[in-house]
C-alpha cells in the first residue's frame, strides 16, 4: 500500500521520517527494535486504512532516520512521537506500538497524556523479568551477525549502509541491556482506554501480560496464538502468521470504536 504522505518532521534535533496512509480517525504506529514501518507494519497497515488515518514513524537511527550521535530510550522516542504529532497539528490520537513500540506508547502516555485517547500496547513489557528466561543472556552477546536478516533486508532496502545498520542494531541491543525496571505505578497511572495484546509464544510471557492487565486501570487483554508480532504480520513472522492479522485487525479496531 502506497503512503498518501511521507517527508521528515523536526523532532528534538532529529529529522524524523513519517508516512500516513488513509483518513480519518488519527491512529499512529510505532515501530519495535531494529525495525522499520514496512518490517513491522507493512502487512498490516492496509488492514487498519480503511478506517483510520494511519500515521507511522521510523524513530532515531531506524530505517530513513538518521542517528543523533546519543543513546536511544523509551523517554526520548516519546518526546519525538510527541514532536512529530505537534508538527502535524495532531492534538489527540490512538496509538499503537509493538515490541519496543509499546514501551514508547507507555512513555508517551505518561509523559503526554494529553496526546493519547486510547492505547494498544503489542507484545511489550515493563519489567525484566516479564522476558522469556535467557532474554538478557542473549542480549548481551548480541550482534549483527545474529540479528534476523528479515529486519536486516529492511533497513538495507532503505539505507544501504551496514555501518547504520550495526548503529541501529547496537543502539537498540545497549538500550536493553541496560532496561531497569517500571514502578507499577507508572501503569496505574495510565488511565485511557488500553488493549493489551501479544502471542502465547512471544518474547514476554503470558503471565506478564496479564500482570500488566491487571495495573492498567482501564484494559483489555487479548492472547494470540503465535510469536512475537506474528498476528500483525511482523516480516519475520509472516510466513507463519496465516489468518493471524485479519483476526487481530479486526479487534484491534472493535477495541478502537468502543
Amino acid at each position: 500500500m502506497q503512503a498518501t504522505t511521507s517527508g521528515y518532521a523536526p523532532a528534538n534535533g532529529l529529522d524524523l521520517y513519517y508516512e500516513i496512509y488513509g483518513s480519518g480517525e488519527p491512529l499512529v504506529l510505532i515501530h519495535g527494535g531494529g525495525s522499520t514501518i514496512e518490517s513491522n507494519f507493512g502487512y498490516f497497515i492496509p488492514l487498519l486504512a480503511a478506517d483510520r488515518q494511519i500515521i507511522a514513524m521510523e524513530l532515531q537511527a531506524h530505517g530513513h532516520t538518521k542517528d543523533r550521535g546519543t543513546p536511544t530510550s523509551f523517554e526520548q522516542d516519546a518526546d519525538d512521537v510527541a514532536a512529530l504529532l505537534a508538527f502535524l497539528k495532531i492534538p489527540q490520537a490512538e496509538i499503537l506500538g509493538f515490541s519496543n513500540g509499546g514501551n514508547t506508547a507507555m512513555q508517551l502516555a505518561a509523559r503526554h497524556p494529553q496526546l493519547v485517547k486510547k492505547l494498544v500496547i503489542a507484545s511489550s513489557f515493563f519489567k525484566r523479568e516479564g522476558l522469556f528466561k535467557g532474554f538478557f543472556d542473549f542480549m548481551n552477546t548480541a550482534s549483527l551477525a545474529n540479528m534476523p536478516m528479515g529486519l536486516q533486508e529492511a533497513y538495507l532496502a532503505i539505507n544501504n549502509d551496514r555501518a547504520a545498520l550495526e548503529i541501529m542494531h547496537n543502539r537498540d541491543r545497549d538500550r536493553m541491556i541496560a532496561f531497569t525496571d517500571w514502578p507499577d505505578e507508572m501503569l496505574r497511572n495510565i488511565t485511557v482506554p488500553t488493549l493489551i495484546i501479544g502471542g502465547d509464544q512471544d518474547v514476554m510471557t503470558p503471565e506478564h501480560f496479564v500482570e500488566m492487565f491487571r495495573l492498567f486501570p482501564n484494559a483489555q487483554l487479548a492472547i494470540l496464538p503465535g510469536g512475537h508480532g506474528g498476528y500483525l504480520g511482523e516480516v519475520t513472522q509472516r510466513h507463519l502468521s496465516g489468518e493471524q492479522p485479519e483476526i487481530a485487525a479486526k479487534l484491534i479496531l472493535t477495541f478502537l470504536k468502543g
